[in-house]
């Protein structure tokens, strides 16, 4: 991914309501692949 789409995927996550911190973690998981970051679903 470029750093345009980079940018489009988080304001896309911000509008869909995740919070820095889940963005940051989502961003660590797909690079690291550890369990600890990987998003978990939300009671809404």
């Amino acid at each position: 991914m470029n750093m345009q789409e980079n940018y489009r995927l988080i304001e896309a996550l911000e509008s869909a309501g995740w919070t820095a911190q889940e963005i940051v973690n989502l961003i660590k998981y797909v690079e690291s692949g550890e369990a600890q970051y990987k998003p978990t679903k939300k009671e809404r």
